[in-house]
């Protein structure tokens, strides 16, 4: 095989790994036995992940890992670069920096620069250093071919052919004069939004509370800010809400929700709360933690046109038979390979470098 047919077949073991941890079934499969011996390895990451930042906790962890056993297949990671051929490439080493504060934020980059066949370097967070090289470790174990292919560091990055950053708003300018001369991919975090009507039945509000309080609202696909007819009736909304409630048992949660609720209350800010969420009509599509923003919109043809007018601030838009490539309530956490962050085609990025 070659070297991204090699390349496919470590992840999609991955894959299997990740299942087997995740179920805790032996998959009857010739790498169960490794893949056991690494399970306790993995356990003890995730403490380590854990007790390094706290809002990366065990049930953060796990569910990102599900969401990727569910991609890490070969039928999925074949169909995912079938259009491109990498394998007469010449490799270069691409580094990626990433400001998400999700676990294995970065994943879907660090994916798409080793299935391309090139060498990767991940500026990592001192917060967020223990997941990902435990998984380089396993894919170097499956495929000895990767050892030497990635490499870790805190520090300023130096040498490399070209890079991938997602960045804060503040700091893109920065970023794309410093690696002007390199082929760059510079993303901007963005926001989230969800459209409600009206319509909503009570599964949908359920299913919109994992959208908002997965990550505890950090990561750029959690909805930071509703969009709602004129004269909404919030109760609903709340009701649905409430199957979340103990997230205020997250120490760091409920002390950001206490200090933002005595920030808006100090500046007679109108609130609508729960004891655990604040929602606050605003024009922004970043909200603070605990917070969620809201704007009312006239009609629904304005509406769109709004946000195809911000699309370049939007990550996702979650609704129900509103507008074209909307997410589902519940599922703008649940990825999909060909979902590429912010657009902009990695895969393609990669092949013309």
């Amino acid at each position: 095989m070659g070297i991204i047919e090699n390349r496919v077949t470590a992840f999609h073991k991955l894959g299997v790994f990740i299942s087997v941890f995740v179920t805790k079934k032996n998959i009857i499969t010739e790498q169960v036995e490794l893949d056991n011996l690494f399970c306790d390895g993995l356990k003890h990451q995730i403490k380590l992940t854990e007790e390094s930042n706290q809002w990366f906790t065990k049930s953060s962890i796990l569910f990102t890992l599900k969401v990727w056993l569910k991609l890490l297949n070969k039928d999925s990671l074949n169909n995912f670069i079938k259009s491109y051929n990498f394998n007469t490439k010449k490799s270069k080493k691409v580094a990626i920096v990433t400001s998400e504060k999700t676990p294995l934020a970065c994943f879907h980059d660090f994916l798409c620069v080793l299935l391309s066949g090139n060498f990767v370097v991940v500026k990592q967070d001192s917060k967020d250093k223990h997941l990902l090289p435990f998984i380089t470790k396993y894919l170097e174990y499956v495929e000895p071919e990767l050892k030497g292919k990635v490499e870790f560091t805190e520090h300023k990055i130096e040498y490399f052919d070209a890079v991938i950053a997602t960045v804060s708003q503040n700091k893109a300018h920065n970023f794309k004069r410093y690696f002007k001369n390199k082929p760059n991919i510079i993303r901007v975090v963005r926001n989230s939004v969800a459209i409600l009507t009206g319509k909503e039945v009570e599964e949908d509000f359920i299913n919109l509370s994992d959208d908002i309080f997965r990550y505890f609202g950090l990561s750029s696909r959690s909805v930071s800010k509703l969009f709602v007819p004129k004269n909404y009736n919030f109760d609903n909304f709340f009701k649905g809400m409430y199957n979340k409630k103990d997230i205020m048992n997250n120490k760091k949660y409920i002390n950001n929700y206490n200090y933002n609720k005595s920030v808006y209350l100090m500046s007679n800010f109108n609130l609508l709360e729960n004891g655990f969420l604040m929602i606050k009509e605003s024009k922004s599509y970043f909200s603070p933690i605990a917070t969620v923003f809201y704007e009312y919109y006239n009609n629904e043809k304005d509406l769109i046109a709004k946000l195809y007018q911000d699309r370049e601030k939007l990550q996702c838009i979650v609704a129900k038979n509103f507008t074209e490539n909307e997410v589902v309530f519940g599922e703008s956490h649940h990825l999909k390979l060909k979902y590429f962050s912010s657009g902009v085609n990695t895969l393609e990025f990669l092949s013309n470098i």
